[in-house]
């Protein structure tokens, strides 16, 4: 990464810390961004689990990953506790991977 790329990047977040402390602060107080807030940690973590779950370098693959996702995704629906899912999970496709 080039020094002017770096300064850039580091003089952008020195500008959202500043506009924050300096008046926008409060517009984040308003109950619209604090709904939008609150929706958008679920949102990233599915987004990721999909993109490392269903993909390789630059294809989309159905292979044991995904079957341990669903396995996964299945328990937390029917309320197992977090352990049991996190277990059934990496059995399903540690399983799939030694077939």
């Amino acid at each position: 990464m080039s020094w002017t790329a770096l300064l850039a990047i580091a003089a952008g977040a020195y500008a959202f810390k500043a506009a924050g402390m300096f008046g926008l602060g409060r517009l984040a107080q308003a109950p619209g961004p604090l709904a939008l807030g609150g929706l958008l940690p679920p949102a990233l973590l599915s987004a990721l689990i999909v993109v490392q779950a269903f993909s390789t370098e630059s294809s989309l693959v159905l292979d044991a990953r995904a079957a341990g996702v669903a396995v996964g995704g299945l328990a937390a629906w029917r309320g197992a506790p977090f352990w049991l899912v996190v277990l059934l999970a990496a059995t399903a496709t540690a399983t799939l991977r030694a077939l």
